[in-house]
This record gives C-alpha cells, structure tokens and sequence, in this order.
C-alpha cells in the first residue's frame, strides 16, 4: 500500500499530520512540485521561493533519515497538477495520496481537481489538518455561520482550546529503504531572482533553525512582547511568520511552546504570553475567513460596499510609496527594511497600509500585490486580511474614520528615531524632534536634506479619504 505525501506549505517531519498518516499506513514517498507559472500568478517573492528551495534541502535531508525519498516534478501551473500527480501514480503504483489542506480559492479548487483524477485511476485522496488549530467550519456562530468579529471567533477558540487542546503530532520512526531514489534538487527556479546573501542570512533554512528561534523567543522574549512588539528598532517580535507560512513550523508547534512558557495558561498570567497567542489566533481567524467568504481570494473585499470608494489612480506616487519615497520618515524606513529584508515589522505593516489606503487613496489591492512581491513570509489569509483591516473593507477591520498619523506614530513607537536612522542614514544629523518630521524644519535646515518633501498633507489627505467612505452607499447585506 504505497503512499504518496504531497508536501506543499508543510516542509517539515515534526508534527507534520499527513506524513505522520502516511508512514503509518503503509510505505511512504514524498512529493514536491515545482510550478513557477503559479508562483507568479500568485506574486510569490523571490525571496520567498528561494526560501522554498532552501528548505527543501533541510527537509530531503531530513526524510532521507526517516528512508522517504523526495521527488520533485514539474507542473509549471495547477491546471498540470492532476495529470503529473496521476502520471507518478502509476508509475509507482501508488495506493493512496496524503497531503495537508491549504486555503485559499486556488488551492482548494487544485486539490478537488486532483482529487477527481485521482478517483478515476483508484488512488485514493486523504487531506489532513495541520495548518490550522480547527478545522474550518468547526468554530461557527450560533447561528451557523462563520464569524465575522476576531473578539467572538477568539472567545470560541479558548473555549475549545480548554477542553481539546489540539496534541503534537509524534515524528514517524525510519521506515524500510525503499528502492526508490530521491531526485537532485533545484538551487533555483527560472523567473525568480536569488536573493542576497545578506538576506539569506536573515532567514537560515530548515526546521533546526526554526526551533532554535522559536526556543530562543519562548526563553528570552516572550515574557516582554506585550510592551515590546510595537517597537520596530526593538527585537520585540518572534520573527517566525516566514517559517509558519512555509511550513517549517506549526501553530500547534507554536501553541504548546507558548503554554509551555506560561505554566499552561491561555487567558491569564503572563501578559505577553497571552498577547502572543492571541496573535496565533489572528492567523487562525483569516483563514477561516478564507474558507467561510471566498470572495477575499479573489480580490474582492470583504465588505461589498467598500468597493465604490473612489480610489485614486496615482501611479507616481505608488512608486515612491513602495520606493520608500513619501517624505515621511517613518514610511520609508520600513518601505526600506521590506525591500532589504522580505520582512517588514508588524506596527508598521498597518502603518504604511493606512498611508497608501487613506493618505494617499490608493487601492488596497496594490498594496497587497505589492507586499507579495517583497515578502518572505507572504500569505493570502494574513496579507490580505491585514490590508483590508487597515482599508476599512475588510472583517472586524479598521473604523474607517480611525486613520493612523504616521508622524504620531513615529513619535510614539521610534521616539528616538532609532529605526529611522538605521534605514535612512540621510537623516541621522535631525535631532530627536525634527527626524519624525523633517519637513517641519522649514528653509534652510530642510532644503539642505537629501531627503523629498511629502507626497501629501497628512491633514488635508485624512479629509480627503473621509469624504470618500462618507460619500459609500449604505451597508449592503453581505452574500457569503
């Protein structure tokens, strides 16, 4: 009874639910399919398939230990999936196919796809949860439906996480040496630039790395995220979202290394424990959002009557938003950090969104294509939900009168312009007053800079963007 594992975003052996399944079941062979078309369709960064790929390399490794052989294929879009996954089917003989579900739209319609190929040739399809704490579908509304209000999902969430907390998945032991050899994997994928060596370095592969991070956070840092996580010049955040979005590392992985830290406590005792998963179940929450209301994967937004607000077409000013460009200082920086890093600190990922969407009147949507193309830890459910928290147009998102003013929050997150500096080094002689600002220092001072004026009047563009949501329709009932 030979089993196929199809890997996708799970690239680990530990508490890994279908490859657990799988080798249980009988002997087992892994599965990774290369589809650069897809990757592009889906503005996949290149830092983040280079991650891919370097993770591939750890996880070969380490099933080779465990005897499973890895075989790469290509299927260059998803639409060639069912025929190259029915191909190796019979070519091995393979009795059934495990992988782990994934999400969005695409993903889901992939997988019903193969599913149906597959039952024609008798092999059967089993998916597995396993990047989630519950199964979609399973925290509903009394009603029925899905939640629409993290507040009500969460409280659903710690009611069952106290009665069934979802268990670690034990690691499979080594299973008899097939006679199947694993293929020689690839350094690199055409279209996708490799990234610097300086980047690399910030992101080490394989799930070694990733627990020794996780560990190191759990040990040193946890304690303090509640009061350190909105400082970017501070190494107050986990940083792991790049190996939960690949899958080196699972939420259940995360859940019980948070507990383990807080004596077993969800809602109370260590502030900054209790913080941090709450933001596990913000990851959990627009996943479910995924399932429940697939208009979001199709670049739709959540609240239907947000799309009549009048966007401006401005492409000069896009650019020197993602070119870090604004005249803002805080704004640039982390523009800055996103390009040099594929990652950008989480304050600021909802700062620089509230900019482009309410200062600037840009189409959201530009803004999450953008972050896609840059990221590291790219993923539909978490990026997508976090530009339409800050639009406005999404679930339990934003009031759109709750605009950020990025001077104030500059002040109040980077007083001492700290993480301003190191990402604009042109600004390092302003004193601690005018690098929030700079074109405050009027005359002189400022035309001396080697920096630009601002794109906008914060003021006058605030006005602008509530006259635009006032002038929307009123609330139309949402179709599911």
């Amino acid at each position: 009874m030979l089993q196929l594992i199809w890997l996708r975003s799970d690239l680990r052996v530990q508490d890994n639910s279908a490859l657990a399944a799988a080798m249980a079941a009988g002997p087992t062979v892994a599965l990774y399919l290369l589809s650069p078309g897809q990757w592009r369709q889906h503005d996949d960064a290149p830092c983040k398939v280079d991650f891919w790929l370097r993770n591939l390399v750890e996880l070969s490794a380490a099933l080779a230990r465990l005897n499973v052989p890895l075989l790469i294929r290509q299927a260059d879009t998803w639409d060639a999936a069912p025929d190259v996954i029915a191909a190796l089917c019979r070519e091995l003989r393979v009795d059934a196919v495990r992988v782990n579900d994934e999400y969005g739209v695409n993903e889901q319609d992939r997988d019903q796809a193969v599913a149906r190929r597959l039952d024609e040739q008798g092999v059967a399809f089993q998916r597995h949860l396993d990047q989630l704490l519950f199964q979609p579908g399973s925290v509903l509304t009394q009603s029925g439906s899905y939640f629409k209000v993290y507040s009500q999902f969460r409280k659903q969430c710690y009611q069952r996480l106290h009665t069934a907390l979802p268990p670690l998945v034990p690691t499979p032991t080594a299973q008899a040496p097939l006679a199947i050899a694993g293929d020689e994997l690839p350094g690199a994928v055409d279209g996708f630039a490799t990234p610097s060596e300086t980047l690399r370095q910030l992101w080490p592969a394989g799930e070694a790395s990733a627990h020794e991070r996780l560990a190191r956070f759990a040990d040193e840092q946890i304690g303090f995220y509640h009061d350190a996580r909105d400082i970017p010049a501070k190494p107050g955040t986990s940083q792991l979202s790049a190996y939960l979005a690949a899958g080196v590392l699972s939420p259940r992985q995360c859940l019980h290394a948070a507990l383990q830290a807080n004596q077993g406590e969800f809602e109370s005792g260590n502030s900054g424990v209790i913080t941090w998963i709450n933001e596990l179940l913000w990851r959990e929450f627009y996943k479910h959002i995924l399932v429940g209301y697939p208009r979001v994967s199709r670049h739709r937004a959540f609240r239907p009557e947000t799309e009549a607000v009048p966007w401006r077409d401005a492409p000069d000013e896009l650019a020197a938003w993602q070119e870090g460009r604004t005249g803002i200082p805080l704004i640039d920086a982390a523009m800055r950090q996103l390009r040099a890093t594929g990652w950008m600190h989480n304050r600021l990922r909802m700062v620089v969104a509230m900019y482009l969407t309410k200062n600037l009147l840009i189409d959201w949507r530009a803004g999450e294509r953008y972050f896609m193309r840059q990221l590291i830890d790219g993923d539909l459910a978490a990026n997508n939900g976090g530009w339409q928290w800050s639009a406005s147009t999404g679930t339990d998102a934003a009031p759109y009168f709750r605009i950020f003013n990025p001077v104030s929050q500059s002040q109040r997150f980077d007083p001492q312009g700290r993480f301003i500096r190191h990402w604009l080094p042109e600004l390092q002689g302003l004193d601690d007053k005018r690098i929030h600002d700079p074109s405050a220092a009027r005359g002189g001072l400022f035309d001396e800079l080697d920096y630009p004026r601002p794109l906008v009047d914060l003021r006058h563009s605030r006005e602008r963007a509530l006259a635009a949501f006032r002038s929307l329709p009123p609330l139309l009932e949402e179709a599911s």
